[in-house]
């Protein structure tokens, strides 16, 4: 605020570059075998028909947590969706159309309650994360840095629970870690490492789909696990 003849002049920043910013949605699932990531065909150029991100542009009357909910309830259909800021991205000549920052969140959801009809929609499809084909502009720059924070936060988190049905197979479990981390664990070890965190409820119920003997199905105890005191998970 500037003064001029005795009188106060708000300063409206009429002389300063406007930017334009954007929010960048890194969708993970996992379909019982493989960590798996959203892509979609992108419907205009540049780039046109080649695989992007789900993204949008934010809008004036929101905050960056607001307009990522907003495009990945919009790109997936559903509600209460596990999601965390990646990185923001600010490289002059990311966007050859206009100067564009934007802001990456990666979200986490079950594969089977994503709205195969907003698959078609959009000419979407889920990928291997180790096998995505190479994105537009520095998406797959976004990519690695969601990997690298969700193995971090799943290490020390529950969150790849979310990336599972509510009742889940000891087999289910390791293979989601696996996957998230593009490695194998000894299963006697993952077992008893898990065993030990006291975090999972063993479950009067088998999943018979497996083998003839059927296998054990578990749950995560939230309560169980806010008792732990940061132990690792991994």
């Amino acid at each position: 605020m500037d003064i001029e003849n005795g009188h106060e002049i708000t300063y409206r920043y009429e002389k300063e570059d406007k930017v334009l910013v954007a929010v960048d949605c890194i969708i993970f699932g996992f379909d019982g075998e493989d960590l798996k990531i959203l892509l979609i065909k992108r419907g205009f150029e540049p780039e046109k028909g080649k695989w992007s991100l789900v993204g949008g542009f934010l809008k004036k009357e929101e905050t960056l947590e607001t307009a990522a909910t907003r495009l990945l309830e919009h790109y997936t259909g559903l509600e209460n969706i596990y999601m965390e800021q990646v990185a923001t991205f600010s490289e002059v000549d990311r966007d050859p159309v206009e100067r564009t920052i934007t802001t990456a969140y990666y979200a986490l959801i079950n594969i089977q309650e994503h709205s195969k009809n907003l698959i078609h929609q959009f000419s979407a499809k889920w990928f291997s994360a180790s096998k995505a084909p190479h994105l537009i502009f520095d998406h797959d720059a976004m990519v690695q840095h969601a990997l690298q924070r969700l193995r971090h936060r799943a290490a020390t988190e529950p969150i790849g629970f979310d990336l599972l049905p509510e009742k889940f197979t000891m087999l289910q479990l390791q293979k989601l870690y696996e996957a998230i981390w593009d490695t194998q664990f000894d299963k006697r070890n993952f077992i008893n490492k898990i065993n030990s965190l006291n975090i999972i409820d063993k479950l009067d119920e088998k999943d018979m789909t497996t083998s003839r003997k059927g296998s054990f199905l578990y749950q995560f105890n939230a309560e169980k696990h806010k008792q732990q005191n940061g132990k690792l998970l991994i």
